[in-house]
């Protein structure tokens, strides 16, 4: 089974290309932040360690947490957000592997692990991949596509470009089925290559 992960800054893509690319036969995808937010459900080990970092404020009135007002702290505060990532992320890179091991298990052929912060998370073992897709597009697209989707507060989270060189980076610019054939090529090269 080839691992390959889909990352890109918000409104970069990356739902969209996962979601067209699941369709295809040899093609199945997984979105991280779904892990991750499952991954800190009501009186589990991450969750908490994340009330008792960021405190009580963060649940809502049933005692979940709640993800504006966990964001509202950890977005203007970068300490946060980094004690956050360190918290998270090797718990979703723990389901990750259990999930690849299913996946494996069930003869799937490409695994499309979708995550924003794949490429530049210091918390993330990128030896699980046989590559890293950047989806790499300007400012004014991904303004544009947040404010279709009505995610205009994300166009500040802005990541950096990833250096390494496990990472490829597509040029997302244009319509889905161009960036979705480009991806589509990059995953065969990869699935060539490795």
């Amino acid at each position: 089974m080839k691992v390959i992960g889909l990352a890109g800054n918000a409104g970069s893509g990356k739902s969209t290309i996962a979601q067209a690319l699941s369709k295809r036969k040899s093609i199945k995808a997984i979105d991280l932040d779904k892990a991750a937010w499952e991954s800190y459900r009501p009186r589990s080990s991450t969750y908490w360690r994340l009330v008792s970092r960021f405190g009580k404020d963060i649940l809502d009135a049933e005692g979940a947490i709640d993800r504006t007002r966990l964001g509202a702290v950890v977005f203007s505060d970068e300490r946060a957000l980094a004690d956050l990532n360190a918290i998270v992320h090797p718990a979703v890179i723990n389901q990750l592997r259990e999930t690849m091991s299913e996946e494996e298990a069930q003869g799937t052929h490409i695994l499309l692990v979708e995550g924003a912060l794949l490429a530049t998370s210091p918390h993330v073992d990128r030896s699980l991949f046989d590559a890293i897709i950047w989806l790499d597009v300007s400012s004014e697209t991904r303004q544009s596509r947040l404010k279709a989707a009505g995610r205009e507060t994300h166009i500040e989270r802005v990541l950096p470009r990833p250096r390494s060189p496990k990472v490829t980076t597509i040029d997302a610019e244009g319509s889905i089925a161009e960036v979705v054939e480009r991806v589509a090529g990059a995953i065969e090269t990869a699935s060539i290559n490795h």
